[in-house]
């Protein structure tokens, strides 16, 4: 279930990969690139920093041509049809919350604790957008405000898989957590839900304080 759990979300990140590149002018070629980076990064970040040898699409080199695939039906529809941006966000939605019940569980399988396991889910589920963002000349969806609880979906749908591993069975789990992370996303996209920001006061405001002070 696992093996077609990682092949589900690798289809999905890459068509947000190549959905991205709309706009972009890149070739046929560069819209491959960006899926690549974005169905297959988070999990080889993943892997190296766990030291997990090979890194999966190098043992099982089926994700690059799952990805490929992906991306070339992607290019073929953002072509010759009309699209806004919304296929993006909820494929990347989608993509987001496969991917970050596929890290916990690959982390928990490598024997690390549980608090490693669901950094290693955040970021599996958030590091292949970022380079892809980072490719395009973006600022990458989990630093922009109005994106709305990107990573915090990410870490609430880990620490549900985590918490609940002991007393819900395996086949219910992922769905638990990656209906928890999907939920909250879509949920901030549609509400527009965010994480208070970190603010200084502006010169303007200093003064003002000071003048009212005195």
């Amino acid at each position: 279930m696992q093996y077609y759990f990682e092949h589900t979300a690798t289809v999905v990140a890459a068509i947000a990969g190549a959905l991205a590149a709309k706009g972009k002018q890149v070739d046929l070629f560069g819209v491959i690139v960006l899926a690549l980076a974005s169905a297959l990064g988070g999990g080889t970040v993943r892997d190296v920093i766990l030291d997990a040898r090979p890194v999966f699409w190098v043992a099982d080199s089926s994700f690059v041509i799952t990805s490929t695939v992906g991306a070339l039906v992607a290019f073929v529809v953002a072509r010759y049809g009309h699209l806004s941006e919304k296929p993006l966000l909820y494929a990347d939605a989608c993509g987001l919350a496969l991917f970050t019940v596929v890290g916990v569980e690959k982390s928990l399988g490598q024997g690390v604790s549980p608090t490693i396991a669901v950094v290693m889910g955040v970021v599996t589920g958030v590091a292949g957008g970022m380079l892809r963002d980072v490719l395009t000349g973006e600022i990458p969806f989990v630093f922009r405000r109005q994106i709305y609880l990107y990573a915090t979906a990410c870490l609430c749908g880990a620490m549900v898989f985590v918490l609940l591993r002991s007393s819900v069975p395996e086949s219910s789990l992922r769905f638990i957590a990656m209906g928890t992370t999907l939920i909250l996303r879509l949920a901030a996209i549609w509400w527009k839900i965010h994480l208070p920001e970190f603010e200084t006061p502006s010169p303007e405001g200093e003064s003002r304080a000071v003048g009212n002070r005195i």
